[in-house]
């Protein structure tokens, strides 16, 4: 007989939270009593669960001693005030925002990945979920790890307005609808306009130039593959798409792999999609392929032509489920078979 397990959601009002509800069901995820939480201003909506409308409480009264596992899908601010105290009122925490992620004493977990590293987990009670863009790309590159190694990783993501939240996607609609329409359109969640453009910035522009988004990139893949060595270049775009984040990767291995060795490795991993035809529309994109479900899509696997030791890969990934909700899930998964 398996287990239920109590819940609690803190952020129940975000995109991400719908969707953590969608992929429960769809999972079939035994939940027992489940609670909606976020901010008292948020309090007191409601939304369905396996046919059930429930209210969304206010996280500041809480007792999070209620529930085995607390999913918090709000902002690093709200993490940063209430994951520790769930955690010391014997809940595990899976926390998807950046505020533990760089915490010695914290998983950073992507279940296919490094599910090894949850064996700690009841020394803090708190699992960090990596960002969007690192669970996509450490997925399709561990195979290739393990095989060759890697020295170094170039990276270009291409993200969508779904990362910076609901009003970022409200903002592009209504923006692609004035331009359609020969009006001015009106910026607020970017400081420039998103639609038919791209902005060459994702995240908070730091001293060194980069955002913390691309830094991102550096500091959750080492320790995810717990390998200092590895570097990491990262540019970060936001393109005026809804759902789903790309990604083109360019990977300088220890070793010579060939393209075809690498298209035998990723057609064996879990999680992973290949569409590398040679032909035209032989190749995935967020909309047509990545949208609804919660593969990696790998496209455009191909030997680097100005030096050796070098592959070509294209990702696509649905960022609101891989790239946050099921990946949550997925870890609570492995905490009911194993730690719970």
């Amino acid at each position: 007989m398996i287990k239920e397990v109590d819940i609690a959601i803190v952020g129940a009002t975000t995109q991400v939270a719908e969707t953590l509800l969608e992929v429960l069901e769809e999972r079939k995820f035994p939940v027992g009593q489940i609670y909606l939480l976020d901010t008292e201003s948020s309090s007191g909506t409601r939304l369905e669960f396996d046919g059930y409308a429930l209210k969304i409480g206010d996280v500041h009264s809480f007792e999070f001693s209620q529930v085995q596992i607390a999913f918090f899908v709000s902002t690093e601010a709200v993490s940063k005030e209430f994951v520790e105290k769930a955690a010391s009122q014997g809940c595990i925490v899976i926390d998807r925002t950046p505020a533990f992620r760089m915490d010695k004493d914290v998983p950073l977990i992507i279940p296919e990945v490094n599910e090894d590293a949850l064996e700690g987990v009841h020394k803090r009670k708190i699992i960090s979920s990596p960002s969007c863009t690192s669970i996509q790309m450490l997925l399709a590159l561990k195979p290739i790890y393990d095989a060759v190694g890697i020295k170094r990783i170039n990276v270009s993501t291409y993200q969508s307005v779904s990362g910076s939240g609901k009003n970022a996607a409200e903002e592009l609609a209504s923006q692609t609808a004035a331009l359609l329409n020969f009006r001015d359109v009106k910026c607020k969640t970017y400081p420039k306009q998103i639609a038919f453009n791209v902005l060459p910035q994702v995240g908070e522009l730091l001293d060194n130039g980069y955002t913390d988004e691309e830094m991102k990139l550096l500091h959750e893949t080492q320790k995810v593959l717990n390998d200092e060595s590895i570097s990491v270049n990262a540019t970060a775009v936001r393109v005026p798409v809804f759902i789903g984040h790309a990604a083109s990767v360019h990977l300088e291995t220890k070793e010579k792999i060939s393209a075809e060795k690498v298209q035998d490795l990723l057609r064996q991993t879990d999680g992973i999609e290949l569409l590398n035809d040679q032909q035209a529309g032989g190749w995935p994109t967020p909309v047509t392929e990545a949208a609804g479900n919660d593969f990696v899509h790998v496209g455009r696997v191909r030997e680097d032509i100005s030096g050796k030791n070098g592959i070509n890969l294209w990702l696509v990934t649905d960022n609101m489920r891989k790239g946050a909700a099921t990946n949550a899930v997925q870890i609570a998964e492995v905490l009911v078979k194993l730690y719970i």
